[in-house]
């Protein structure tokens, strides 16, 4: 989840005599540190307060860091809607905008209902506890977030165990699952839910096949088996592909998306899914500490987020390009399939974290993802000059 760093500059201005010296010597180089405070120090800090400038620094989950001033106009847009927020108490759905918020979350994806998450994981594991009980077993993909990622609460708080599969671009189909499904014989743990993920953390942000996700959804019901999406990026899918989110996670049991991420708000994630299905996570979401009273001003800025920054995420998937075409120029790399905002490559000879540093000290942060295999992500705060700025570096360091 998103967490902005912002700058704090302290001015110090000296208004009386310093050890009996005049502040203002034109004799002297005080005279000069003078003007220059005074031409230069204090109407720059004046823009700053008033214009918010700050690095575009944002730590999402297992997301690169680019490091670059910026003035996002829509953030202060945002940061009002949250100031201006109509609040209540959640915990007894009493907040007006947290309500507005979820319904409208429902509606864009076509569910009957939605409930506000502080997070991602969270979701996840809400989902896998209502679906589920002790002892179950859980079949998705060997390099997904719900497996790698989430602190193996399927199993310390939902008491279920992973059934992980292999998969080259982190998409399963029907004929790989339906093999690990368990026979209903009473020593085995039983199948219980499959999980997928579009677009897929792990794999370069590559968007789950439609008519893969359909025939899996499918066959699954016949089998009796839920299916939920961790659906973190799926407005990144909906993006690049044109098609809309109701249409993209239609069929599904549950989906969570994030807030987060690509959409720019500072924390928060959706599950929408059945009135029943969310009544139960609504309690479940109480038992791991998910009431927040008075959160609508958070919600605030996922409605904004919603209503304003999906379409934008076309500048993030145009970005990651700017990087991709760099790196493909870059012998040693091997470049991973680039769909949406999320760009993964490999190394020949420098070691991920040699890159990292390098790339550190020209104001550049990127995610190690292995000894050699390297991370780099897009998104709301990074501009195409920054990208641009990005890729030389690159090819600085690699070339």
């Amino acid at each position: 989840m998103p967490v902005k760093t912002y700058v704090r500059l302290a001015v110090r201005v000296r208004l009386s005599p310093h050890r009996g010296k005049p502040l203002i010597d034109v004799s002297g180089k005080r005279y000069w540190y003078f003007l220059f405070s005074l031409l230069i120090i204090i109407p720059g800090t004046v823009y700053l307060i008033l214009f918010g400038l700050r690095p575009g620094i944002e730590f999402s989950s297992g997301s690169s860091l680019m490091l670059t001033f910026q003035n996002p106009p829509e953030q202060g847009v945002l940061r009002q809607a949250m100031a201006e927020a109509e609040v209540g108490d959640d915990v007894f759905g009493e907040d007006p905008t947290v309500n507005r918020l979820q319904a409208r979350a429902a509606e864009i994806f076509g569910r009957e209902a939605a409930l506000f998450v502080p997070s991602g994981v969270m979701g996840n594991q809400i989902a896998l506890r209502v679906h589920t009980q002790p002892g179950d077993e859980v079949i998705l993909e060997e390099a997904s977030h719900i497996f790698n990622s989430e602190m193996a609460m399927m199993a310390a708080f939902s008491g279920v165990i992973p059934r992980p599969i292999p998969s080259e671009r982190g998409w399963l189909r029907w004929e790989q699952i339906e093999p690990a499904i368990r026979p209903k014989v009473y020593y085995y743990a039983q199948t219980r839910l499959i999980c997928l993920e579009n677009t897929h953390n792990f794999k370069g942000g590559g968007v789950y096949p439609l008519e893969w996700a359909r025939e899996i959804i499918e066959k699954a019901h016949e089998r009796g088996l839920a299916v939920h999406l961790d659906g973190a990026r799926i407005f990144n899918a909906a993006v690049a592909t044109g098609r809309s989110v109701k249409e993209l996670t239609e069929g599904f049991d549950s989906v969570m998306f994030c807030l987060s991420k690509g959409l720019g708000a500072p924390v928060g994630s959706m599950l929408v899914g059945s009135s029943e299905f969310i009544e139960r996570a609504r309690r479940v979401r109480k038992m791991l500490g998910g009431g927040m009273r008075q959160v609508g001003i958070l919600a605030a800025a996922g409605l904004y987020a919603l209503e304003h920054h999906i379409e934008r995420l076309a500048e993030d998937h145009e970005n990651a390009q700017i990087l991709a075409k760099a790196l493909k120029e870059i012998p040693e790399v091997r470049l991973e399939p680039v769909e949406t905002n999320i760009v993964i490559f490999e190394l020949a000879k420098t070691s991920a974290e040699q890159l990292i540093v390098e790339l550190k000290k020209r104001g550049i942060l990127a995610l190690a993802i292995g000894p050699r295999r390297v991370r780099l992500v897009t998104h709301l705060d990074v501009s195409r000059a920054d990208a641009l700025s990005a890729a030389r570096a690159l090819r600085e360091v690699l070339g």
